[in-house]
């Protein structure tokens, strides 16, 4: 196989990239040694998009965050990802926390995020009647986000594959070849791949691709957040985000609204040295509680219906670094990518494709990029109407297979037949939520199972949970 660019790894950054250079006249491949697009940190974060307030100021980070948030608002419309504009407050519970408060506004202002405000006790208990009462200030972040994370990798990749992008799925990168001190080709576990640019957007494992070239002068370390993801009936609710006070190591425990109506409470900040292990422990999870509670003293954790577990790839030395080398002609590193990366992902696309044009690329606009992506249908925020209308045309959107969601068979058919379509249970449950409701699956994930091996035409056995070997069925009992 031959091809202009190879991107090593398909979650955020991977896929904004991809859809980035898919402007230009270029022949893109993307390799992902998962079965699906999303990568690892990428499916499994709080889905904020952040504005950067909070950022090391003067640093890539900061630059490109900053200037990712309001790009969010037409890259949402254009290729249909929920989003929301919900706000972010940082409460100041302690003396010692208030006082903090100048120097985090003043950050924020280095970082050129202009509208945080100041707000009194009282108008942050009136934007927040479940804020601790003991709070004595805060500040408000206006922009601040929630997004489908999960959608919005789906969406770049779709219509970076709309505009020519090649995928290869299920595909790990074992070497890269350099000749005559340039990228010349990539071995995968599939075929090995000739090209001219490789850009490494492999997040936890770019360490180890770096090595492939010689250029890993700094060591990745899985820094592990753990979650619990509270019922839409939950008790006690937050209408923003609700952060604490950062520190040096983390952001910190947050209580927010998820773009579905859950809330979200955590995450915690473990270093380990296993980048596999995505775990939840009664440790973790109790230090969630614990510190939210300071912020949120009525959160009510019985409400959880799942816990889960992300792993950010903590970059030692520390910083964000988009990488080229005078001695390897072709070849991007990309490394240091944390829990901005969501957000920065938009912003990284059009970076790394300007670094590609100070390379020499032959970045020429293609006449015919088509800019927008129509997503899956969301039957259950249609009208009534509009339900009877759809359930007229295509009969599979009147049988609902996940009833705590209301997701129809008509929209995991959609799941499954359309470009870079889903091949797993998992994947299923990334598209359209089938599984994700109160009950985890209980009661649908027998059909959806049934609904793959119909439509991909494999026995139930064969059907996996996510990667290759992690079959939902062992045999028949009967």
């Amino acid at each position: 196989m031959k091809t202009d660019v190879v991107i090593i790894g398909a979650g955020a950054v991977g896929c904004a990239i991809a859809r980035e250079l898919s402007r230009y006249q270029l022949d893109v491949t993307v390799v992902e040694k998962n079965e699906d697009v999303g990568g690892d940190a990428s499916k499994s974060n709080s889905a904020i998009i952040h504005t950067g307030y909070d950022a090391s100021p003067g640093t890539l980070e900061s630059q490109l965050v900053v200037a990712a948030n309001p790009m969010y608002d037409q890259l949402t419309r254009d290729l249909d990802i929920p989003f929301k504009r919900v706000g972010a407050i940082l409460p100041a519970i302690t003396e010692e926390q208030y006082e903090k408060l100048p120097e985090i506004k003043h950050k924020a202002f280095m970082n050129r995020v202009y509208d945080v405000q100041y707000k009194t006790a009282e108008e942050l208990l009136e934007m927040e009647p479940n804020l601790n009462p003991e709070v004595k200030g805060g500040l408000y972040i206006p922009r601040e986000s929630i997004i489908d994370p999960f959608i919005l990798v789906q969406a770049l990749a779709e219509n970076a594959n709309a505009n020519g992008v090649h995928f290869l799925l299920n595909t790990k990168v074992t070497d890269i070849k350099v000749k005559d001190g340039a990228v010349s080709e990539v071995v995968t576990t599939g075929e090995t791949i000739e090209t001219k640019y490789v850009i490494n957007a492999a997040a936890l494992y770019c360490d180890e691709i770096a090595a492939m070239v010689g250029k890993a002068d700094y060591k990745v370390v899985a820094r592990r957040g753990q979650f619990y993801i509270l019922d839409k009936n939950t008790s006690c609710k937050v209408n923003e985000i609700v952060l604490p006070i950062p520190t040096k190591i983390t952001k910190g425990k947050l209580m927010c609204p998820t773009i579905h109506g859950n809330m979200l409470v955590g995450p915690t900040a473990e270093d380990l040295d296993n980048k596999t292990d995505k775990s939840v422990t009664k440790e973790g999870l109790d230090s969630i509680l614990k510190d939210v509670k300071n912020l949120i003293p009525n959160v009510n954790v019985r409400d959880s219906i799942t816990q889960y577990s992300g792993l950010r790839p903590n970059r030692n030395p520390e910083g964000l670094h988009v990488d080229t080398y005078d001695d390897l002609k072709g070849y991007i590193n990309l490394s240091g990518v944390r829990s901005t990366g969501l957000t920065l992902s938009v912003a990284m696309g059009v970076y790394v494709a300007d670094v590609m044009r100070e390379m020499g690329a032959p970045m020429v606009f293609k006449e015919n990029f088509i800019s927008t992506r129509k997503g899956i249908v969301r039957f259950h925020e249609l009208s009534r109407e509009e339900q009877d209308e759809i359930v007229k045309e295509n009969p599979a959107y009147g049988r609902v297979i996940c009833r705590c969601e209301t997701i129809t068979e008509g929209e995991i058919l959609d799941a499954i037949h359309r470009p870079l379509g889903a091949r797993s249970v998992d994947a299923v449950k990334r598209r359209v939520r089938a599984g994700m409701g109160r009950c985890q699956g209980g009661f649908c994930g027998p059909k959806v199972i049934e609904i793959l091996a119909r439509e991909l035409g494999i026995p139930v056995e064969e059907v996996n949970k996510n990667n290759a070997g992690s079959y939902m069925v062992a045999g028949k009992t009967r």
